[in-house]
Parts: C-alpha cells; structure tokens; sequence
C-alpha cells in the first residue's frame, strides 16, 4: 500500500489569526449554503455567473481569447452563447466546491453516475495500473469527491497556496478516494500505478516550456502540451483511459465516463502521442463546450519566446 507523500495538512492555532479571518467568512458562507437543496444551488451559481459576465473581468478576457482561437470559425454569437453559458457554470462551481468539500456521502452518492468502471476492474485484475487522462472541467470539486464512491482514485493534484483553503480542499477531495499526491510528486504517481492503482491526471493546462512539446490543440496548431502524460503512460503494465465528467443538463447531477483503454497508445513518437491525447481531450470537451475551464491562459507559453502575448 503507497503511503501518501503529500502530508496531509493539519488544523493550526495560526489559522486563527486575523490574516484568515476573511478566508473562514467565505468558508462559512459557503459552507452554510451547501446545506441548501441541489438546483437552489445551481440557480444561484448561474445568477452569480451571469453578475461576473456583466462586470466583466480579466478571466473573460482570457476566456473570449481562448474561445476565438479554438474555433476561429465559429460565429460571434455561437461563441458568446458559450461563453456566458461558461461564466454561469463558473459560478456554479463555486457552490459545488461547498457541495463537494462538505455534502455527506448519502447526498453525493444520490447525484453520481459512472458508466464504463468495468474498465478499471478489468485492468486492474490483469495487474495493471490505470492512468485516467481527465480535463479541467468546472465541476472539479465534486468529480474529485464523486469518483470515489464509485472506485477509490489516486488524485494528482494542486495544493492551494492558502493553507487554511489547502485544509478544507486537501480533506474534501479526499474524503472518497485512496490519497492525493501534489503534482511535483512524479515518483509517487509512478509507484502507485507500479501497484496497480487507478490514478487520475489531467494534461490539459500550460505547464511551461520544460518538458513539453507544441502540437495541435483545436485550430492553435502550436500549444505546449506536457510530455509528463508520456512519462506515467509509458510505465510498465499501464492502461491509459478517458475520464470524462459531465454536468448533467436536467440539473440532476453527474455523469462520468471511463472509456476503454486507448488502443495503440502509446508509441514510441512524442509527438504523434501527444497528439492523440490532444485530440481525446478535443473530443470530451466538445461534447460540454460550456463546462470547461476556459478561464485559464491556455496558451500563455509561445513557440517563439520573444512572440507578444496572445492575452493582451
């Protein structure tokens, strides 16, 4: 059995001091309203969606950009639909978060759907470790606590740099799965598909110029894409699958997916691989264009080092 390499964070006295007083306000309040019933939530994250798209902000800058640059054939109307149809399911993540830090299971349990886990238990009784390629969906929070009920993960993850919102996120995500590792812990991701385990990565942000490559994404025919996808993919006895999750359009809660193991995958050409894993994510994240995380600069790292930013 691995041993969690990320120490989990413990409740200080420090926390308690005035530089978090307004970090346990917004703690309260949130906390205060996942207690109330499911689609109130929703409706109220789709107001305060619809408030941030009004006042307008430098995270619909970016997210405009990166829409006009995925589907530059798209009309103008088309796209603006997505994008306030984006900004309401970014604020109903925010309550998701309360919902997925502090639900108990009963209430989770009730609004989750896994389809294809057959996948994993087949693989696993091979003696194969499952790497879940996953994407930056807006229901993050509550994918990272549901998946579990279904099949206790291994979660590759960020810890948050405010260590009291680092306390909350670290005991909520893992309230359902196996243990979370922090996402420099390369050696532990590997150990732990070494001893079979389903681990969840997603590799789909701009991670920099080390160790990535630029290939297609959408109509951006150059994106940094990481080659730490390769890097746990190639491990010895490991099946690499899709993990999709969606919101569900009827607001009764969630569906996620695991595809079969992709076949042929991988090769030993970086480049074809990373394409492949660029066009599955093309793929899932066409399905619910509006519920990924279009907010963050996708494309901030240029071919050409000296090129402008593509965000100003």
């Amino acid at each position: 059995m691995s041993r969690n390499k990320v120490l989990q964070p413990d409740f200080k006295l420090a926390f308690l001091l005035p530089k978090y007083w307004l970090t346990w306000l917004g703690v309260i309040i949130l906390y205060s309203i996942s207690w109330l019933p499911y689609k109130w939530q929703l409706g109220l994250g789709r107001v305060l969606g619809r408030l941030l798209y009004k006042i307008g902000s430098k995270r619909k800058h970016i997210a405009d950009v990166n829409l006009k640059l995925c589907f530059p054939q798209m009309s103008e109307q088309e796209r603006q639909r997505i994008l306030k149809k984006n900004f309401e399911n970014t604020g109903i993540a925010l309550f998701e978060t309360g919902m997925g830090w502090w639900w108990p299971n009963w209430r989770v349990k009730r609004k989750i759907k896994i389809i294809g886990l057959e996948h994993i238990e087949k693989a696993q009784q091979e003696g194969k470790g499952i790497l879940l390629l996953a994407m930056h969906y807006l229901s993050a929070e509550m994918t990272a606590r549901g998946i579990g009920y279904g099949h206790p993960m291994v979660v590759f993850y960020r810890p948050h740099n405010n260590q009291l919102m680092e306390y909350f996120q670290f005991r909520g995500r893992g309230r359902s799965n196996k243990y979370m590792l922090g996402k420099k812990d390369v050696k532990g991701l590997i150990r732990a598909l070494k001893e079979g385990e389903a681990c969840v990565y997603l590799p789909d942000q701009d991670y920099g110029r080390n160790r990535s490559l630029f290939v297609p994404f959408y109509a951006m025919k150059e994106t940094a894409t990481t080659t730490g996808t390769l890097i746990f993919a190639r491990q010895k006895n490991v099946e690499s699958m899709m993990f999709i999750p969606t919101r569900n359009d009827d607001d009764s809660g969630y569906t996620f997916e695991i595809s079969a193991p992709l076949a042929n995958f991988p090769t030993k050409d970086d480049e074809a691989d990373l394409i492949r894993v660029n066009q599955e994510l093309e793929k899932a994240i066409s399905r619910k264009p509006e519920q990924y995380m279009w907010l963050h600069r996708r494309f901030k790292t240029r071919p050409d080092e000296n090129a402008p930013s593509l965000y100003k």
